[in-house]
């Protein structure tokens, strides 16, 4: 499956994304990295991030570690060669450092208290080789254990404190003490080495730092594919393992491990748990070659009763023994012992009223037979599954996986097992599909399934289903929703293997993919449009507000304007009535030959014209202010001055007469606003 040189860009932004949406690795330089050390192989990069016990080939090391740690379920393969009469390798064994961990090392996989037929899922086990300067040291833990835990047993082992101890080595650089090892996503097999920059080393560590340096170093194995007469430039760094070299060859050649045989590697390299840095290969090339190791088991062709139960590739073969090593018989691995090993109780109750109810009995039932680590069920009505998956926004849309469980198949539980809960199957699961499942073991729990696909699919869907008979349960049905209709891209039978049932998911993300790209386009589009339309109608609101407005203003600065100048003709009219009743008040002007004293006033007023009058000397000042208002200059706006010298006659006493003022005979005088 690798790229080859030429692959276009596209192709590898799309391994890219099958890439980080399989492992969950959201770094997209430390993607390219691993992708590039297997040569764009995408099945091979994810094996090497999230290897599975029934999706890779283990090496010797894999098998005696994982042996001495615990057996995973028999792999279908072997155990229908030994049904047959075929040979199954027996299991090595091994021994482990005296650490606490290894305690452990013994433990054999009980049977399933939900069924004596069936292999008790365990907690992942994970191998560790930790290198310190000359010593080696090689522990299993629980995948659930921390780093920090690792660190306490090599303290007990090499008396080096914790707090004076680096753990390197770790793919996803370095990690605290507190994380678990689950979220690093680590292979079965592992190499680890320790660092103490704070103690000196000794004369008896001088190898040392050309270890550290070796482990830090990338090689490049030349691997010539003698068969397929093809070479196969990779690039590995110091800490990759043999075994892991090997996993990645099988991917390439689909030769699996043990059916591999090399030629190059140096004679120090006896042990496939060995780091490259450490095994002797040259610096910085070396040369390989690899064959299929010629085996009499290859040649045989297989019965007919292995091939209907054989579901596991030649890759997953090294997980799985046979089953009689156990003390285990066949049928009692794959669930066709007598009836009274039957399961303690069904995946679903039958006649449930409640679908959800239903939904919840099934995902408990599934949790106790295989695990926590499976795909996250829906729990509600296959109505509300395909609500949520069909019909949120363009980019929030999935597709459907519709898992449709039978009891009474054979293959039920190995693909459950093996399938299902395979770790890179239940992440591509929860991050690109809404997982709904259904339990078919009850024929009312059948009929009530076929009138739901009927309701929601169709009768197609519904006699699909119909024709499967009950040996070729479960089904893993595929679909995606589409404008006028829901379509089953694919129907996935119990007799597959990891890597065709992560293709066979992949294939269809690729044309869900394409339509939601589509479907995406249009709503954007439909959506430019409304937003268009949208802002529209709040320019054109923005314009008629601002029209409301603008009339408002001018209504008001009309009325207003009308107001004023009714004011201003009221105050002119006003003045224009105390004028005249000022100018009917005064007393008659004086002829100038009176006999009286007359005294004759000239005032000159603020627009240069003057006022001539003769007034009786005898006559008030208040006649004066009188006169001067009569002519539009009222005593509150004006004042009244008088040449020389200056004074403001305004602020006399209006009771005093002319003669007393001395404006007698005649005076000149002026008017000013005042201030």
């Amino acid at each position: 499956m690798a790229s080859e040189s030429g692959e276009s860009n596209m192709d590898r932004e799309m391994i890219l994304a099958d890439f980080q949406a399989c492992t969950g690795i959201d770094n997209i330089a430390e993607a390219i990295t691993l992708l590039e050390l297997n040569n764009w192989d995408l099945v091979a990069a994810i094996n090497g991030v999230i290897p599975q016990e029934n999706g890779i080939l283990q090496s010797n090391f894999s098998s005696e570690a994982s042996q001495s740690t615990m057996f995973g379920p028999p792999n279908q393969s072997e155990a229908a060669d030994a049904a047959a009469g075929g040979a199954v390798p027996p299991p090595s064994s091994s021994s482990s450092s005296s650490s606490p961990a290894s305690s452990s090392t013994s433990a054999f996989c009980p049977v399933n208290p939900a069924s004596r037929h069936i292999v008790e899922h365990q907690p992942r086990m994970l191998n560790f080789r930790v290198e310190y300067r000359q010593r080696t040291i090689e522990l299993v833990l629980e995948e659930g254990s921390t780093v920090g835990e690792i660190k306490q047993i090599l303290e007990a082992d090499l008396g080096i404190p914790v707090s004076k101890m680096q753990l390197k080595g770790w793919k996803s650089g370095d990690v605290s003490d507190s994380t678990v090892m689950r979220s690093l996503h680590l292979p079965k097999n592992n190499s680890l080495y320790v660092l103490t920059p704070d103690i000196a080393p000794t004369a008896s560590t001088s190898k040392n730092s050309d270890l550290q340096e070796s482990l830090n170093q990338n090689f490049l194995l030349v691997i010539s594919h003698r068969e397929a007469q093809r070479d196969y430039s990779l690039n590995f760094p110091g800490t990759r393992t043999i075994q892991e070299v090997k996993r990645n060859i099988s991917d390439l050649t689909n030769i699996p491990v043990r059916h591999q045989q090399w030629d190059g590697w140096p004679a120090s390299a006896s042990d496939d748990s060995m780091t490259l840095a450490v095994s002797g290969i040259s610096y910085p090339c070396h040369h390989l070659s690899v064959c299929r190791r010629s085996s009499p088991a290859n040649s045989q062709e297989p019965t007919e009763e292995c091939a209907d139960v054989h579901m596991v590739s030649d890759s997953e073969g090294d997980d799985f023994e046979d089953a009689s090593e156990f003390g285990v018989d066949d049928s009692e691995m794959f669930g066709m012992g007598s009836s009274t090993a039957c399961r303690k109780s069904p995946m679903m109750p039958e006649n449930s009223e409640n679908e959800a109810d239903a939904l919840q009995h099934f995902t408990a039932e599934f949790s106790s037979r295989y695990g926590e680590t499976h795909p996250m069920f829906f729990v509600g009505t296959l109505e509300a599954a395909s609500q949520e998956a069909f019909y949120g926004k363009a980019r929030d849309r999935k597709l459907l996986a519709i898992y449709l469980h039978n009891d009474d198949s054979v293959l039920s539980n190995v693909f459950c097992s093996q399938m299902m809960c395979a770790d890179s199957i239940v992440s591509y699961l929860s991050q690109n599909f809404i997982t709904w499942a259904w339990d078919v073991t009850k024929e009312a729990n059948k009929a009530r399934l076929l009138t739901m696909c009927t309701r929601h699919f169709g009768s197609v869907v519904t006699q699909t289903i119909r024709t499967y008979k009950t040996d070729q349960f479960p089904l893993l049905l595929i679909v995606m929703g589409k404008r006028t209709s829901n379509e089953v891209l694919n129907v996935i039978q119990g007799n597959t293997t990891v890597d065709e049932l992560m293709m066979r998911l992949m294939g269809a993300m690729e044309i869900f993919t394409a339509q939601q790209q589509e479907d995406i386009k249009d709503e954007d589009e439909r959506e430019a449009r409304e937003t268009v339309k949208r802002e529209q109608d709040e320019a054109y609101r923005v314009s008629l507000e601002a029209d409301r407005k603008k009339r408002e203003a001018q209504e008001k600065e009309e009325a207003e304007q009308v107001r004023q100048e009714r004011m201003k003709k009221e105050q002119e009219d006003e003045k224009e009535a105390i004028r005249l009743s000022l100018e009917h008040a005064l007393p008659p002007e004086p002829d100038e030959d009176s006999a009286e004293q007359i005294s004759k006033l000239r005032i000159r007023t603020p627009s240069g014209e003057f006022l001539e009058r003769r007034f009786l000397g005898s006559c008030k000042l208040q006649v004066l202010f009188d006169f001067v208002a009569s002519k539009g200059y009222p005593f509150e706006e004006f004042k009244l001055l008088t040449t020389f010298p200056r004074k403001n006659i305004t602020q006399m006493d209006s009771g005093s007469t002319l003669l007393e003022t001395k404006l007698f005979p005649q005076e000149t005088l002026f008017l000013e606003a005042k201030e």
